[in-house]
């Protein structure tokens, strides 16, 4: 995410004085409701869905995402590339590739 859409989260949030109510687990139960409503997207057709509306739900489980990252005073990059990295090694290309078997049945 850019520096400025990071920027324009925060300032929302600190505009509103909404930090109060964003105890980890607050944010946390937000990006699964938030996650949830982008799955209703889906519930009843695979193919067609509305697209403005996935694109609107899945801003909001980012930016929940970022406030959580927020409070936790984690950076989202170094967390991600840290996931990457154990994905990789766990998932190495040469079993892994067109298969969706979990890792421990590769």
């Amino acid at each position: 995410m850019r520096q400025e859409t990071i920027d324009r989260i925060r300032k929302f949030t600190e505009d509103r004085d909404w930090d109060q109510f964003h105890a980890p687990v607050h944010l946390a139960k937000s990006i699964v409701i938030e996650a949830a409503e982008l799955l209703e997207c889906f519930q009843w057709d695979n193919d067609r869905f509305d697209e403005e509306h996935v694109k609107e739900e899945l801003a909001d489980v980012m930016v929940y995402c970022q406030n959580l990252a927020d409070k936790l005073g984690v950076d989202p990059d170094e967390i991600i590339n840290k996931k990457m990295d154990q994905n990789e090694a766990k998932y190495p290309v040469d079993k892994a590739k067109g298969s969706s078997a979990k890792y421990t049945d590769l």
